[in-house]
């Protein structure tokens, strides 16, 4: 076994259990090496090729002058990674043990390898500084992270950050296919995706829509009132991972909601190079191709880049309705120094629906209708179109002492056009225009263009310091964003009547187009913000901070076939959004934790009377107990929390906006959301991943009354895989299930409900060689027949079974 020349008693011991693969007791030692904190501060500038780990793990040990246990057996017929540059210990063994499904921990100035496991070591009351898993997901075949930073900006582990965060993970998504933001928050413990019209979601958690996305940390807004919202359409193949906050986000975003917030973290360019392509089919005429390489662009490394792209395209089991979506992605990294790194790129996508996706629920007489859950409401020509570009830099600059400085940007250029041509769910009254005896209905036609520009900048400052022979660590930074989009609609002016019972999705398409009106919306937030975590004790931790924000928001909609004109202007100016939260460590896996926030939301949303709901304000309370085991390789969860929220929207069934066919909503006062989260996420055993959830939601007003009833109280969601062992290693088997519990609307005095359902899902992979796999993945394995969303007068049936093929080769 190599290892550095002087070995220390517990490096014998090591060796020793190793060699007879037995269990050591809690050893209980304390190691004294006069250079340790000096080894793990140190940086070297290291040239390592990919090679046999074993090899690779005796170079590192000789350039690093650090010690290297493992076993030989474990290292085995393993490759490792390339590695160049100036690094630290931990990311330099990081990088090496990249794909190669082993751990690390560093104690000291020893590096000690294990099995993805990492029951082979107990040591006792000798402490772990590092869990081997870092933030980048990708290469690591967990179904969890080592450390996020969406809830803090503080690189924390999950055990570490004082609410509720969820990491859905690179291998997570690959294993079930979820290629979509939709498919993954579908799978998200706490989230609710539900159905807007045409290819449009909303994104619900406890009680609350999310409205704030984030790209790589930068904040991006959504808004309902223009529905061009490229965010919840995004493609997958460019992200690392998805995190996914619940609860208040205020200290990182200033206005928000207090449902949470959704991080995605784009992948970035590799030291070393690494590449595959893979395609696959499926049900519904299912296409889609993906290719992605990544590596140094310089013989120094100091210069790395990333392209990646995809294509797919997908009818439905809807009639006349699919879509296709284009993705490319391409990064610079540059070492501008040893200390300064500069990331350039830019990502393209294309999305484009064909028809409009629902159901109609409710006829023009209040009856509750019943349709196929193939129907669908869009004409054959009808599709929506949106084009986006995000424009990306971040310089990252370490400083002395382990502070660094971060400075990100994000451009995103949205254009939108439709073609407007479907069944109108609400018609010029209450009720919706389909006549349940002859089957005459009112169309929707016209068009529509969109055009939405965001800005985004943050700039952080943080880094550790020593006061009261503890260390504790400090932030700061500044925000800003803005967000327009001018949204301008068109009418054919063709008669609007036809036959919902005999139109098979085909309707007249007129060719003349008069302008309707031009919606304009306009938002600008900048904020500074600042946060400490105090370690009070070995065992407390205590994170202060503030926020100060400064909000501008200006909505204007224009008839321009009348003098009718919807204006709001609203103005915030030193919004505090304070934030506190403590942590309780247990034992060195395990802690408990409670947290504060102040929320607040200024919102467009209009009620009956066309008046925009005032700003949603409120506070967010959670405690919980957080535990981390096998190295970090598994975490846990349970917490319980209340959001208490003013000027809450909810659809006001069966009303619209004065002058459109868009739903009113109303403030609910005093509304509370109570509930509890328990979830767990990572590997049992080698081999075998899981992640599963159990949540529990409710949302009251000041009376007591159940509201957001269109979303479950209860949700359960499981998802596994087994690597089997022995001469079954090349196969990976899995499956899990999603429950829902019952939902309902009331439409005119009518309860439109769906039952509590189970949705069943399963997949198997089959190594062919080192470099070529092939998946099946089969969805709604017993086809089960269900209503995924409710929205007033219309609704959206779950997909039935459908199945994916996909074959992937890794260069």
């Amino acid at each position: 076994m190599p290892t550095h020349p002087k070995l220390n008693p517990l490096t014998h011991v090591l060796r020793l259990q190793y060699a007879f693969k037995t269990r050591v007791p809690a050893l209980g030692l304390s190691l004294a090496l006069p250079l340790a904190a000096q080894a793990q501060a140190q940086e070297w500038t290291l040239n390592i090729p990919a090679q046999p780990l074993a090899s690779a793990l005796q170079a590192f040990g000789m350039q690093t002058n650090v010690q290297v246990l493992y076993s030989p057996q474990d290292v085995e017929n393993v490759s490792s990674a390339s590695l160049s540059g100036r690094h630290g210990v931990e990311d330099a063994i990081r990088i090496l043990l990249q794909g190669s499904g082993l751990r690390y921990q560093v104690e000291g100035n020893t590096v000690t390898v294990v099995a993805s496991s990492g029951s082979a070591l107990e040591l006792g009351a000798t402490s772990i500084q590092s869990t081997g898993l870092g933030a980048t997901t990708e290469g690591t075949g967990s179904y969890t992270t080592g450390s996020a930073s969406t809830a803090t900006k503080m690189n924390l582990s999950l055990r570490e950050t004082p609410q509720s965060v969820t990491v859905m993970t690179r291998q997570r998504m690959d294993d079930q296919k979820l290629n979509r933001l939709t498919d993954v928050l579908q799978q998200t413990p706490g989230i609710n995706v539900t159905f807007s019209g045409m290819d449009r979601f909303d994104i619900y958690s406890r009680g609350s829509a999310i409205t704030n996305y984030q790209l790589d940390g930068i904040t991006t807004q959504t808004d309902s009132q223009t529905r061009t919202i490229p965010q919840t359409s995004m493609d997958m193949v460019l992200y690392d991972r998805i995190e996914v906050l619940r609860g208040a986000s205020g200290l990182m975003t200033g206005s928000g909601d207090p449902g949470g917030l959704i991080n995605m973290v784009r992948k970035r360019p590799t030291a070393e190079f690494q590449s595959y392509v893979q395609a696959g089919f499926g049900s519904w005429d299912l296409y889609r191709t993906e290719a992605d390489v990544s590596g140094p662009l310089t013989e120094d490394g100091r210069v790395r880049g990333r392209l990646v792209g995809a294509k797919q395209t997908q009818n439905s089991f809807m009639d006349a309705y699919g879509n296709q979506r284009d993705i490319l992605y391409g990064v610079v990294e540059t070492d501008l120094t040893d200390s300064t790194v500069l990331r350039t790129g830019i990502d393209y996508s294309k999305t484009q629906v064909d028809g409009a996706a629902g159901v109609p629920l409710v006829y023009s007489n209040g009856q509750r209708a019943y349709f196929p859950r193939s129907t669908s409401v869009g004409a054959r020509w009808a599709k929506d179109e949106i084009e986006t570009y995000n424009y990306i830099v971040n310089l990252e600059q370490k400083l002395p002492n382990d502070w660094s400085l971060n400075l990100a940007a994000n451009y995103m250029d949205i254009d939108r056009s439709t073609l407007i041509g479907n069944y109108l769910f609400k018609d010029v009254g209450v009720l919706p225009s389909l006549n349940q005896s002859t089957g005459n209905a009112r169309a929707d036609r016209g068009k529509s263009e969109a055009n939405q520009t965001q800005k985004g900048l943050n700039i952080t400052l943080q880094g550790p310091y020593t006061l009261f022979g503890q260390t504790h660590e400090f932030i700061t930074g500044y925000n800003y964003n803005t967000y327009k989009n001018t949204h301008t609609a068109y009418s054919d002016g063709i008669s609007n009547l036809f036959n919902f019972y005999t139109w098979d999705n085909y309707l007249p398409r007129g060719t003349s187009f008069t302008p309707s009106f031009v919606m304009k919306t306009e938002y600008e937030q900048s904020g500074l913000f600042a946060a400490n975590r105090f370690k009070l004790t070995d065992d407390l931790s205590l994170i202060l901070g503030a926020r100060t924000s400064d909000y501008k928001y200006d909505y204007s909609l224009q008839y321009l076939t009348t003098t009718t004109r919807n204006a709001s202007r609203r103005r915030e100016s030193g919004q505090v959004t304070p934030y506190a939260g403590m942590v309780y460590d247990l034992t060195p896996d395990q802690s408990v934790y409670v947290s504060y926030t102040d929320i607040f939301q200024p919102q467009s949303a209009q009620d009956r009377t066309g008046a925009v709901l005032d700003p949603v304000t409120g506070k967010n309370y959670e405690a919980g107990w957080k535990g981390e085991f096998f190295n970090g390789g598994l975490n846990a969860s349970v917490a319980v929390y209340q959001v208490e929220r003013n000027n809450l929207a909810e659809l006001d069934v069966g009303y619209t906006v004065p002058g459109t066919t868009d739903s009113a909503y109303k403030a609910i006062k005093g509304a509370k959301t109570k509930g509890y989260d328990l979830e767990l996420s990572g590997e049992l055993t080698p081999g075998w991943n899981v992640m599963t959830s159990y949540t529990h939601a409710v949302t009251k007003d000041a009376d007591g009354e159940r509201s957001m009833t269109s979303l479950p109280v209860d949700m359960v969601k499981f998802w596994s895989t087994y690597r089997l062992p022995g001469d079954l290693s090349p196969v990976t088997v899995g499956g899990g299930m999603n429950w829902n519990g019952p939902t309902f609307v009331v439409f005119n005095n009518n309860k439109i409900s769906e039952d509590d359902y189970f949705v069943f899902n399963a997949m198997a992979r089959y190594q062919i060689t080192k470099h070529l796999s092939t998946t099946l993945n089969i969805n709604n394995i017993f086809d089960k027949t269900y209503l995924s969303s409710i929205k007033g007068a219309q609704g959206l049936y779950g997909d039935p079974r459908n199945f994916m093929v996909n074959a992937r080769y890794d260069f």
